[in-house]
């Protein structure tokens, strides 16, 4: 069994992402900063990210964001990566079963997945809850792992961009492979456990099939 994450794994979903947190600082009135310099909210939890870095009330902030990346379907100013296609489809073609972990809200993330065409690929789906709870990747991990109890820990893998990825695998028991074309760097994927880095989506497919 195979877990993906969401953003910065399968999608590129920088500008929708950025562009609502520009907007959701600007109703607090902070002078929002270049979109390249609020990358590091793509990952952790949301909530949490604007309390460390902006100081203002997480709550309200989530808010605010989401009027701009629902209301104003900014959730749609994303992009699927080189190859995610292909390799989800080599993978689905050899018998594996594969799903999403994602930070995301599981709502927001169905949306992204049909829209995109990539929905029909995956056997299951977590992801956190609106009221902000179950962010935390390794809980996402546990709850969407408890369904299948019938899978071996030692026969699962969670690919992704972010160090909370590798993280939430190590802490679940589970192997954890890093991809670098998303948000996270080679070294932050090293120091939190990956066992193996690739650059592409198509070099996981020799390692995951």
């Amino acid at each position: 069994m195979i877990l993906f994450d969401l953003d910065g794994t399968l999608t590129d979903s920088q500008k929708g992402i950025t562009g609502s947190i520009q907007y959701a600082l600007e109703k607090f009135g902070i002078p929002a900063p270049d979109q390249s310099e609020l990358v590091k909210f793509i990952g952790p939890p949301l909530k949490e990210s604007f309390e460390e870095h902006y100081q203002v009330d997480g709550a309200l902030a989530v808010k605010y964001y989401r009027e701009r990346f629902v209301d104003q379907k900014a959730m749609l100013e994303n992009e699927v990566y080189p190859g995610v296609i292909e390799m989800l489809k080599a993978l689905k073609d050899h018998g594996k079963t594969l799903a999403v972990a994602t930070a995301k809200p599981t709502v927001y993330s169905r949306i992204i997945l049909e829209h995109f065409e990539l929905w029909p690929y995956f056997s299951d789906l977590q992801g956190s809850e609106l009221d902000m709870t179950l962010t935390e990747k390794s809980d996402v991990i546990r709850v969407l792992l408890a369904r299948w109890p019938q899978v071996k820990k030692e026969n699962i893998t969670m690919v992704g961009d972010r160090g909370h990825d590798m993280i939430g695998a190590k802490e679940n028991g589970i192997r954890g492979i890093g991809v670098t074309y998303g948000y996270g760097s080679r070294k932050e994927l090293e120091e939190t456990g990956a066992s193996e880095i690739v650059s592409t989506a198509q070099e996981l497919i020799p390692i995951l099939i």
